[in-house]
């Protein structure tokens, strides 16, 4: 991120300027000077790539390197999954355009959004559900392990029943949808249930600052 402000952008200021109006339009939470400072920071990252690599977009070693040295993620399958959410068209490369449209929901995203963003990265099989067996993955992963325990997977069942019991609402053994956004309306500490994987206040706070008042190049 250091060498964010200093780096001048390989395409020319007309061609960027068009494209920063082009992605405001859809982007539903930043406003034009930002997208213009989100698609800097994006040649600059894809600068840092190697130029082995086809130039289609950010590839997943370079996005999970900013998910942990800029949002402190350290949840490889947490991380994996935040990848999957960017990358829309499934191509594993994060493009211009899913960088901003993620970030927006990511940084700045409604209830709504967010809501939907987090089912999608804990749906890991993408089939509609989050099973107990998704569920279990996932809390094992994220859980610090207790050496004095002797069963630690007992443990994670326990925390799997218990949450079954808390946003299951049809009871049908696994949270649905519809499970999942009634359980957060009614408690939104339940967003992130499964792992972290939207960046706190004070990550995001740094973020923006970075990119988007230090960089007033426009």
């Amino acid at each position: 991120m250091s060498s964010f402000i200093s780096n001048v952008s390989a395409m020319n200021k007309k061609k960027l300027q068009k494209l920063a109006e082009s992605l405001s339009k859809t982007a539903k939470h930043f406003n034009k000077h930002e997208v213009h400072c989100l698609i800097k920071l994006f040649n600059v990252l894809m600068g840092e790539q190697s130029e082995q690599r086809p130039k289609n977009g950010l590839d997943r070693s370079k996005f999970r390197n900013i998910l942990h040295n800029t949002f402190g993620m350290t949840d490889d399958m947490i991380m994996d999954r935040v990848f999957r959410a960017f990358d829309k068209d499934n191509d594993s490369y994060v493009s211009i355009a899913e960088w901003i449209g993620g970030l927006s929901v990511f940084l700045r995203g409604t209830l709504d959004e967010k809501i939907k963003y987090c089912f999608e990265v804990y749906d890991l099989n993408g089939d509609g559900y989050i099973s107990r067996e998704e569920m279990f993955h996932m809390l094992k992963n994220s859980l610090i392990k207790q050496p004095t325990e002797e069963d630690p997977d007992e443990g994670v069942k326990d925390l799997v029943e218990l949450t079954l019991k808390k946003m299951d609402h049809d009871h049908d053994g696994r949270l649905s949808y519809t499970d999942f956004d009634k359980a957060v309306r009614d408690e939104n500490l339940l967003l992130e249930a499964f792992g972290p994987c939207l960046p706190d206040a004070k990550s995001t706070l740094a973020f923006e600052s970075q990119v988007f008042q230090e960089n007033n190049e426009l």
